[in-house]
């Protein structure tokens, strides 16, 4: 069968024969955009890093097959046309004739095919394997036709590719293992130097098949302060800032020649769990937690009210009313019941772990946490870490439970099969396994129709909030400010930061 690339992934579909991206046309000059962040990179391979601070610097060098725009369509990036067969096991790709890398060399099938045997090789420890384990083969008929041959129909494994975790990397720097040492790809920006925790130097791709640019390239200053990154705004030192602190974020719009960007997000913030350690490991504990958590309070205390109470699925077209969820409001008298029957009247000590500004209100939800949770007698010990550091221990999975900002998607399969299929490549993070999770999500990856997959994870929601291995709190929004000389920025959803390929300046 065949799609047009018109219809929503929320319909849960969208797999199109897709349009060539249009060309901007170049301003009368172009101009260096002149940025800043709080957060750092923490590495350079596209297909290993899981913080949003590396995927947003990766994002601008990098590409994948397909990409999401603002309103979460498939769109073309390397791939130019895609077509599902009629069982929706065979996903075949027309690659664009101009997609080239940074060192002039044609984007090819054989790049394609390299990429993804990467992403699947256990030993690349990728981060989204999981969401590709149906690929059986991939044939390489011409130098610009990818054939992704399926064990079971994989609706969602299109927006699984839409990415930078499963972006298109040279077959050659693979062979060589270069990987993650250098940054060639062919996306709209060239990593030209890296001093981390400093500096980011990028200059404009000239050939990027999706180009031309409005800009000749992008400084990147990292400003670990955010007060620092508005008084940097408003001196106009710099023309354009991430910020992720939403009280920072408040106080732009009071500024005359400052713009802010405000989109509500796909991703959530979230009390991290550890079921394979006591206490934890006991459902009744699990759920005390949930029903002791006042999720509003954690929204109007630690976020400035800028955010909204969520379950596990955040997406617009699969998001149902928390209501209908497990404990959701807050209920003292239940939880200090399920500690008692849980042997566990007089409470217990747990730590729980934290990043240091990803996001900036991670030590507030987990100081407000700390306090409702002492109301059944947990006494929670917070322990703040640096960035990377805490990535390595969320990734080892080494905590009692964590304070965390996860990225979401479209589709609940490609966010959360990773954490939650006994064959999930990040089950060392949830520590939990459940037959039934496992068993709708296998479900819902497989079925083609649109309504009844809304269905089956209504369902997984169901049972993942009454499971309660995590305690879903809030999302919240995107930001981006800038000066009133910038124009054409896209703010997106995702949080992505790709929607600078359409900033001008004046």
């Amino acid at each position: 069968m065949h799609w047009t690339n018109s219809r929503k992934i929320l319909a849960g579909l969208a797999m199109a024969t897709a349009l060539s991206t249009t060309a901007m046309a170049l301003p009368a000059h172009a101009a260096e955009l002149r940025m800043a962040w709080s957060q750092d990179a923490t590495g350079l391979d596209p297909h290993k890093q899981t913080a949003f601070s590396s995927l947003r610097l990766l994002e601008l060098v990098y590409e994948p097959l397909v990409r999401l725009d603002p309103e979460l369509n498939v769109i073309p990036a390397i791939a130019s046309s895609w077509e599902f067969s009629a069982d929706a096991k065979m996903l075949t790709f027309k690659l664009d004739p101009k997609a080239k890398f940074t060192n002039g060399n044609q984007v090819t099938s054989a790049d394609v095919k390299a990429s993804f045997e990467r992403l699947l090789d256990e030993a690349t420890a990728a981060a989204a394997r999981s969401n590709f384990l149906s690929i059986e083969s991939i044939e390489t008929p011409d130098d610009a036709t990818v054939v992704f041959n399926l064990s079971t129909a994989d609706v969602p494994i299109l927006v699984a590719m839409a990415t930078i975790n499963a972006a298109i990397v040279p077959a050659s720097e693979i062979a060589a293992g270069s990987i993650g040492t250098t940054a060639l790809g062919s996306g709209p920006f060239m990593l030209d130097s890296w001093e981390p925790n400093a500096k980011e130097v990028l200059s404009a791709n000239t050939e990027w098949a999706g180009g031309p640019l409005n800009i000749d390239g992008i400084t990147i200053s990292v400003l670990p302060d955010e007060s620092a990154i508005l008084a940097s705004l408003r001196a106009g030192q710099i023309d354009f800032a991430l910020l992720n602190d939403p009280l920072i974020a408040t106080l732009v719009p009071n500024e005359a020649n400052l713009e802010l960007n405000r989109v509500p997000g796909l991703a959530y913030n979230v009390l991290q769990l550890n079921p394979s350690r006591a206490p934890m490991d006991n459902l009744m504990v699990r759920q005390a937690i949930s029903c002791a958590v006042n999720r509003q309070e954690i929204i109007d205390s630690a976020l400035a009210g800028e955010g909204k109470v969520t379950g596990p699925l955040t997406m617009p077209a699969f998001a149902q009313d928390t209501a209908k969820l497990f404990c959701y409001e807050q209920d003292l008298d239940k939880a200090k019941q399920l500690m008692a029957d849980a042997g566990f009247a007089d409470g217990f000590t747990a730590t729980v772990i934290g990043a240091n500004g990803e996001p900036p209100v991670a030590s507030s939800e987990a100081q407000v946490l700390q306090s409702q949770l002492a109301e059944i007698g947990i006494k929670l010990d917070i322990k703040m870490m640096e960035l990377n550091v805490y990535v390595d221990t969320w990734l080892a999975g080494d905590f009692d439970m964590a304070v965390a900002q996860n990225g979401g998607r479209p589709d609940p399969y490609p966010m959360y099969n990773r954490y939650f299929t006994k064959d999930g490549n990040l089950v060392k993070v949830s520590n939990f396994s459940d037959d039934e999770l496992d068993s709708l999500m296998k479900q819902g990856q497989a079925e083609t129709d649109p309504a009844k997959r809304v269905e089956i994870f209504h369902a997984f929601e169901q049972r993942l909030a009454e499971q309660s291995p995590w305690i879903w709190l809030s999302t919240s929004y995107s930001y981006t400010a800038q000066l009133k000389t910038v124009s054409g920025y896209e703010p997106s959803p995702t949080g992505t930061l790709f929607g600078i390929t359409k900033i001008a300046i004046q």
